[in-house]
Formats: C-alpha cells, sequence, structure tokens
C-alpha cells in the first residue's frame, strides 16, 4: 500500500497549513530559481499539497505553466483545490514522476523541495524527468542532509524509540526523508540520469513553527506519527510526554525554531 495514499498523506494534509510555514524559506528560494532561470513551464516534482507550484504558477503568470506532480492522491485533490482558490494557472498530475510518461521536451525548469529522495530507482527516475525537459533545462532541488545534521527531526524517535519497538531505521541510501545525504551518491545519481553541471551546496536555513502545533506535528508525522494512532491513551500519554520534553529545547516563547540542514541541488538537462 502507498502510505502517501493513507496516514502519511492525512496527516501533510491536515498540517498543510503549519508545514507550508515551516518551510517557507524553501518555498522562496524555488521561486527565486525559477525567476532566474527565466524559466516558462516547470515542473515540481513532489508536490504535495501544492504550495509551491502555485507559487511558481503566480510568478509565470499566463504565459507560463506550473504542472506538479506527486503519488498521494489526498495530497493532489487538495492541491487542485488550492489552485482554483488561489485563481492560480497551476495543474497536478496524480503519478509517480519515476515513471510517468512525461510529454518528451515539455519542461524546461523542474524544481522540488524534499521531494526527490523517495523514488525506488533514482538514476532511472532522473532519467526520466531528463527525457521530459528540453534540452538546457534546469534542475533545483532541497533534500535533506543527514539525520545526525538534523536533530530536530528524528528528535521523537530518539525520545521514545525503546517505547515502539519496531520503528523503522533510518538506513542510509534507501528511498527516505534522508535518502539523499550522500553527496557523493547525489552526484552519481543525477550523471546516471544524464545530468550535467551539478551543483550540490549545503543548506541551512531556520525554520520554525507554531507552539501550539507541536504536539500535532509530533505526533501525526515521521515514524512515530505513524503508530500513534494503534496505541491506547495511556502509552500514547506516555509518549507524548517524553516527546514533549525532547522538543523543549526548540521552543522559544510561542515559536518552535530549529535549524534545518539541506542540500540544494542543481543541475542542466
Amino acid at each position: 500500500m502507498n502510505p502517501w495514499n493513507g496516514t502519511s498523506g492525512c496527516a501533510w494534509v491536515d498540517l498543510q497549513e503549519t508545514l507550508d510555514g515551516m518551510f517557507a524559506p524553501f518555498e522562496d528560494l524555488l521561486v527565486e530559481a525559477v525567476t532566474a532561470h527565466a524559466a516558462s513551464h516547470v515542473l515540481d516534482v513532489g508536490c504535495g499539497t501544492g504550495s509551491t507550484t502555485i507559487a511558481a504558477a503566480r510568478m509565470l503568470g499566463a504565459a507560463g505553466r506550473a504542472v506538479g506532480i506527486d503519488i498521494s492522491e489526498p495530497m493532489i485533490s487538495v492541491a487542485r483545490e488550492r489552485a482554483v482558490r488561489a485563481g492560480a494557472a497551476a495543474s497536478f498530475a496524480c503519478a509517480d514522476a519515476q515513471d510517468h510518461a512525461f510529454s518528451p521536451a515539455s519542461f524546461d525548469f523542474i524544481i522540488s523541495r524534499f521531494g526527490v529522495m523517495f523514488f525506488d530507482d533514482p538514476p532511472r527516475a532522473f532519467a526520466n524527468l531528463r527525457r521530459a525537459c528540453s534540452d538546457g533545462a534546469g534542475l533545483f532541488c532541497i533534500a535533506w542532509r543527514s539525520p545526525g545534521e538534523n536533530p530536530f527531526m528524528t528528535a521523537a524517535e530518539r525520545a521514545v524509540g525503546s517505547m515502539l519497538p519496531g520503528l523503522p531505521a533510518r538506513e542510509p541510501n534507501v528511498p527516505g526523508q534522508f535518502g539523499f545525504a550522500d553527496e557523493t551518491r547525489v552526484r552519481r545519481i543525477l550523471e546516471e540520469g544524464g545530468w550535467r553541471d551539478i551543483g550540490i551546496r549545503p543548506l541551512d536555513a531556520e525554520c520554525k513553527l507554531p507552539h501550539r502545533e507541536l504536539e500535532r506535528y509530533m505526533t501525526r508525522l515521521g515514524p512515530v506519527g505513524s503508530r500513534m494512532a494503534d496505541l491506547d491513551e495511556p502509552v500514547r500519554a506516555r509518549i507524548v510526554g517524553k516527546m514533549r520534553a525532547a522538543f523543549d529545547a526548540y521552543v522559544h516563547g510561542t515559536e518552535v525554531r530549529y535549524t534545518a540542514a539541506c542540500w540544494v541541488i542543481t543541475a542542466r538537462a
């Protein structure tokens, strides 16, 4: 079963506003990149609930085209509704960018905010994206660096992992949030996919979310969040208490703040 059509996708839909606010610095970078490239036909890979696609569409205006693709039906449904409400010329496809039959050479720029680390076969996926691009098209993706450099992202599982046997391990070089942590591996994937002029640079971005949203965030997302619905109330209460303590260091008044350690990945078709 595709988890993005179940618990994971529904959690992102429910927390859409919080996540868009938390990741706003990355959305701004993507829009700046689209502008700098003078792009007109943009593909947003792993677009989720559509915020970045809609932002790109607004920047492009009536003369351009922005298309978002994601494997999550709940998220794509929300993205389409949001585009209509915003009056944005953005369209969306619920499909896997690894295998989707894009029209050849139909895009001149690809963007992604945390959407390219989940492919089962990354070289094949990037080869498919290359075919979807015209010669000279640009690529601008943001991906997480290592778990060790992102302690906020792993705080919940480190705090309560002993209470939840069987939590999935954060294995290197496998599909998942930190699947692109290895810079050398990422460069090889892009080269095998037919991309050139590859650039990979570190980015440390300050992110924040409202403190009132912290409990929903830590109990709905990630490996721990996927298990919370199965717990009885006494166990759940103990786990929530331990997680709250683990996040105390990030709480600053009414905000939760942390540094996101990422890669900015660029390339040319």
